[in-house]
């Protein structure tokens, strides 16, 4: 591995390089991620968004340890996804990261209580039996839920399901939780509830929390959404507060376009066809950003920046500067 590649996501707890994963459906090669390039620091909750078939998924899967990438680098908590055994990989699902679905009932054994479910994991990677209770009962307290410690699941509403199957996924103090779609069967007052219980579990763990989601109410949330498009990152909306003019708490939400390492840049489809931009561009590098300008040979004879009757013409704006 060279210094470079070494030393790309340092310090990070999820890194992904150049990711690819390929794989064959009735005979024809698809491409689910072309080469996807992702960084998730220790403590983070990032939003994972994207159209349906966009390899949100794929990448949930590989993280996972449930799928095994094509080529790239994958490595989470300093494991490397692309090296680990079938005995490694069992360990890794239980230890180090745990696993939400959008259907609450795949994490969960419907004969078992609330408290038995959350503690099954537990048993598994070898908890002492005078733990698992303690501990069951302090994930369902964290979670807004202790009254359900002794309710089986068909007792317990769609909301408390799920946050029962995030204590099953947090179960063993796994450093990363993954989530799929967690709130995307809920109502919107469920939904509140299973996304505070995920903050609540953030902020008391230190977990790391990557999570797909087509929910707003989950996306707006978070202080970084990550977009995939076609396979790889194309944009992030970072968001911070700042104190406004009237000396109150605003929250500020910035996009940005992602350039990845090999310098491919995904504009926005709306840009690109607002200024029918195909096949080609052209570009211009000025003191402080970048102009992207549709073919001339396209566009009615634009010319550097210019229209035909002189005067300045429309392009994109990409990096700093106003």
């Amino acid at each position: 591995m060279s210094s470079r590649a070494a030393s790309f996501g340092a310090g990070a707890q999820i890194v992904c390089d150049n990711l690819v994963r390929i794989f064959k459906s009735e005979g024809v090669e698809v491409v689910a991620l072309q080469g996807l390039d992702l960084l998730v620091d220790q403590g983070e909750v990032v939003a994972i968004v994207g159209a349906s078939g966009s390899g949100k998924s794929t990448l949930l899967n590989i993280l996972s340890g449930l799928d095994v990438p094509s080529a790239g680098v994958a490595r989470l908590a300093g494991q490397d996804l692309l090296a680990m055994s079938a005995r490694d990989r069992v360990r890794y699902r239980r230890e180090t990261v745990g696993f939400l679905f959008q259907q609450a009932m795949h994490n969960l054994l419907p004969y078992l209580s609330a408290a038995e479910n959350i503690q099954l994991p537990m048993t598994l990677s070898g908890v002492a039996r005078g733990e698992r209770p303690q501990r069951a009962g302090e994930l369902l307290e964290l979670l807004g839920i202790p009254e359900c410690a002794d309710r089986l699941m068909h007792q317990l509403s769609g909301g408390q399901q799920q946050r029962v199957a995030l204590g099953v996924a947090l179960a063993n103090r796994p450093e990363v939780l993954l989530a799929d779609e967690p709130t995307g069967e809920l109502d919107s007052e469920s939904s509140e509830e299973v996304f505070a219980a995920i903050r609540a579990a953030n902020a008391a763990y230190g977990t790391t929390v990557v999570l797909v989601t087509h929910d707003p109410l989950v996306s707006e949330q978070v202080q970084r959404t990550v977009g995939i498009r076609d396979g790889r990152t194309s944009s992030e909306v970072l968001r911070r507060t700042a104190i406004g003019e009237h000396g109150g708490e605003e929250l500020i939400a910035e996009e940005y376009a992602v350039l990845d390492r090999a310098g491919r840049l995904q504009l926005p489809r709306e840009f690109t066809e607002a200024l029918d931009m195909r096949e080609r561009v052209r570009l211009d590098l000025e003191r402080d950003h970048i102009g992207v300008w549709p073919d001339q040979r396209e566009n009615g004879g634009r010319e550097n920046g210019r229209r035909d009757n002189g005067e300045p013409g429309t392009g994109e704006r990409v990096g700093g500067g106003q």
